[in-house]
């Protein structure tokens, strides 16, 4: 049996990145420039291993390999092979990203051999006034878009949001987004490392480079309609599962805890993870317990038939297929 996993973080270095990473979560970072933690992946060449008990050391991949059913769930399973269908992240940006998006499945799978890259934040902290782009300010034509990207004008038709703990955002294929300087959040994502840069404040790498823009990709990949479908609305009830994100490729719930907490999973058929965003807490099951703090990750099997959250102060991200 598989017991409650905790995995060595995965560290990048990014032109954006800061130093919080350390020093609000206490992430092994000797840059002054890291700006994101994988915490669960099977990115090829960036597989997650495991850091607790008896499995220490073995690769999520192999785990998925020799046990994947009891890990994932028959269903996950079906749909998704052998592979973990979503990336689950910290990132701590000092600077401002990039102008991106990220194309569909349909045009990901033909173009990239990859999914496409649905993703949602929920904001850990912001310094005054941080902001994201999240979509147009107005409906934009193709035309509008492309030469505004040419002028340099892009960021006159882009949609600001001014951001604090807690907000949590849903990010559709194709809408055009960036977190902004001084936000630090958790992702949850897709399986996908496919970006489309389209705009970069002509900032140059530490060799003097621009960063490659991908403006042709993305012209066929934007959704160029202005919707407001990008801000999630929760419950906050204390000591209860509350319904943050339920989309085709995962499902995210918000817990905050004053007191210990059961769940009953045993008709769950998909792994559960759960991202400690504020306080900590200890997940115990029949096949052993894990204690987790803010800006870690656990991860459970499917085959857990009840856990046990025991905490008088922790804010959880439950996630699921």
């Amino acid at each position: 049996m598989i017991h409650p996993l905790k995995f060595k973080p995965i560290l990048k270095e990014r032109l954006w990145g800061g130093t919080k990473l350390k020093e609000v979560f206490g992430k092994p970072i000797e840059s002054d420039i890291t700006g994101e933690s994988w915490e669960l992946s099977t990115v090829p060449g960036d597989i997650s291993v495991v850091a607790n008990g008896s499995l220490e050391g073995k690769s999520l991949q192999e785990l998925i390999d020799s046990n994947g059913e009891e890990l994932l769930g028959k269903s996950v399973v079906e749909r998704f092979g052998k592979e973990f269908p979503i990336l689950i992240k910290f990132i701590d940006a000092k600077q401002d990203l990039s102008i991106q998006l990220h194309p569909n499945d349909a045009l990901a799978k033909e173009r990239h051999n990859s999914f496409g890259k649905t993703e949602m934040w929920y904001i850990m902290d912001a310094d005054p006034k941080a902001e994201l782009i999240v979509g147009f300010n107005k409906d934009v034509t193709k035309e509008e878009y492309a030469e505004s990207v040419a002028n340099d004008t892009l960021l006159d038709l882009l949609n600001y949001e001014q951001v604090k703990e807690g907000d949590t955002f849903f990010i559709n294929t194709g809408k055009i987004h960036a977190i902004g300087a001084g936000v630090m959040l958790a992702e949850i994502q897709q399986t996908s490392d496919v970006t489309y840069r389209v705009f970069d404040f002509n900032r140059k790498d530490k060799d003097g480079n621009l960063r490659e823009l991908h403006t042709d990709l993305a012209l066929d990949a934007v959704d160029y309609e202005k919707k407001d479908d990008f801000k999630v609305s929760y419950s906050h009830e204390k000591n209860e599962v509350n319904t943050m994100v339920d989309c085709p490729y995962f499902k995210t719930n918000f817990i905050e805890l004053t007191e210990n907490l059961e769940l009953d999973t045993v008709n769950r058929d998909s792994f559960t993870i759960f991202m400690c965003v504020g306080g900590e807490a200890k997940i115990s099951t029949a096949e052993g317990e894990v204690a987790i703090k803010s800006g870690e990750t656990a991860l459970l099997p499917a085959s857990t038939q009840k856990i046990s959250l025991q905490s008088t102060g922790a804010k959880l991200l439950e996630v699921t297929i």
